[in-house]
């Protein structure tokens, strides 16, 4: 199976447990893996045969933007089952990243994983 990665995709989000992440916002990253078949595309060079990548990252900011969940987990979720909408893509692996989790005393990042197929 062929497949597309998308990284580096970064929004600012208000999806959060505590409240003032959902008030204040914070910054996401977001990456993608999307396993599809793009022989078709290899043979014909034409985009009818592909996925417009750039919609996939337009709604996976569009979702970051917009969404108030209490836990990423729920927007992992959400923009996974987003993906898997279009008729190409088999299978979705998101990575969602908080950049500066309000955690004190920690400089780390947080990150969530996850893989769903058709």
């Amino acid at each position: 199976m062929d497949c597309f990665h998308l990284t580096g995709i970064r929004c600012y989000g208000y999806t959060g447990y505590l409240p003032e992440e959902q008030v204040l916002g914070q910054w996401f990253e977001v990456n993608l893996t999307l396993w599809l078949d793009l022989s078709v595309a290899g043979k014909s060079d034409a985009i009818e045969d592909t996925l417009d990548y750039r919609s996939v990252i337009n709604d996976v900011q569009h979702l970051v933007k917009t969404s108030k969940y209490a836990l990423i987990e729920r927007l992992v979720d959400a923009i996974a089952t987003s993906i898997l909408e279009s008729d190409r893509v088999k299978q979705v692996q998101v990575r969602l990243t908080k950049i500066a989790a309000p955690i004190p005393d920690f400089g780390g990042k947080i990150t969530v994983e996850i893989t769903r197929s058709k």
